[in-house]
């Protein structure tokens, strides 16, 4: 999902800021955003980005029925598919003369499966709560390629993104006021789950920790290329909420069980944001501030206190920058492959 600021080329009335968000679905963490950004300021053009026109039209509908006097437009985009991805690029470069936030949330993580053995032994070693906080050696998933030959996870949670953004660096780079992007990363994104000789994690289980890495070293490598030309970077995690994606790693049932323990639980635990308008909180809250004023090596953090009150905490990556270069590289590289079979979807 994403935010920016600029006019259509229809001639539409200019609005102060035009908020882009691939992907909002009808619940989660995109569609509380787009309300919250709506109650931040009325005024934006809100463009939202789903996988499909229905669903994207039903996005709309969700956000108009709370905010019925806002600008919201819809942008058809799978980011697992390059073509999409390439169409919807083209139709928003034609639409916006400038794209002010650009907020990538779309992620996947299919076929998620629970190792119980692993959080009984971290009961027995007392790294349960770490273990539940992160979800290290207890989540992982079964990917496969998709149509363009691609890593399903990878495409969808990066590379989409990554070929969006290059995509729209015309309405993003040397304007007058920054333009910003906004990852949606993850605690659970972590160095032991990626490879620079495997980045699409094709070998490990692992897929979902390794593209939300790849997101943090792909953010840190876009502040130091493009900060000059006014696009900034950052990276936000909304904690643990329950999503569709969340309910799809347990039966209900068991969530139903287990949601007492986990409000209890954020009492120590203060990245258990548990609702989709608290995970939301870091995305507000860098939607308010300069960004030439945050550190481009911080993550900031959805926290929710035992008692309800919501706040950011930035917490330094665990990245390595030289490393953050080298997969950029990689990412150019495979670019310019992908793109070679595009042609006829390129200006």
């Amino acid at each position: 999902m994403g935010t920016g600021t600029g006019t259509e080329c229809r001639g539409s009335p200019t609005r102060p800021r035009n908020v882009f968000p691939p992907l909002c679905p009808r619940s989660g963490v995109g569609l509380a955003l787009c309300r919250r950004l709506l109650e931040e300021d009325g005024r934006i053009h809100l463009c939202v980005a789903c996988r499909n026109a229905p669903k994207a039209e039903a996005a709309r509908d969700a956000i108009l029925e709370a905010h019925p006097a806002a600008q919201v437009s819809t942008v058809e985009v799978d980011l697992g598919s390059l073509a999409s991805v390439l169409r919807a690029a083209r139709e928003l470069r034609c639409r916006f003369q400038r794209l002010d936030f650009v907020y990538l949330n779309a992620g996947i993580m299919p076929n998620p499966h629970v190792n119980f053995k692993a959080l009984w032994k971290g009961l027995l070693t007392g790294k349960l709560l770490h273990m539940l906080t992160t979800a290290e050696g207890v989540m992982t998933q079964t990917d496969r390629l998709n149509g363009d030959g691609l890593q399903e996870v990878f495409a969808t949670n990066l590379f989409g993104h990554f070929i969006l953004i290059r995509q729209l660096e015309s309405l993003l780079c040397g304007n007058e006021k920054p333009s910003r992007l906004i990852w949606t990363s993850s605690s659970n994104a972590r160095e032991s789950a990626f490879s620079l000789s495997d980045y699409q994690h094709a070998k490990g289980q692992e897929s979902y920790s390794s593209s939300k890495y790849a997101t943090d070293l792909t953010s840190v490598v876009l502040n130091r290329r493009l900060n000059k030309q006014g696009l900034y970077s950052s990276v936000v995690c909304p904690g643990l909420v329950m999503s569709n994606m969340t309910y799809r790693i347990l039966p209900v049932f068991l969530w139903t069980l287990l949601m007492p323990i986990m409000w209890l639980i954020r009492f120590f635990a203060k990245t258990y944001t548990l609702t989709p308008f608290n995970g939301a909180e870091a995305h507000v809250w860098l939607f308010k501030q300069k960004p030439e004023y945050l550190d481009a090596l911080a993550k900031y953090h959805s926290c929710t206190s035992g008692l309800g009150k919501n706040y950011v905490e930035p917490r330094k990556m665990d990245v390595d920058e030289e490393t953050a270069e080298k997969f950029y590289q990689k990412l150019l590289e495979l670019e310019e492959q992908a793109l070679e079979r595009y042609g006829d979807l390129l200006d």
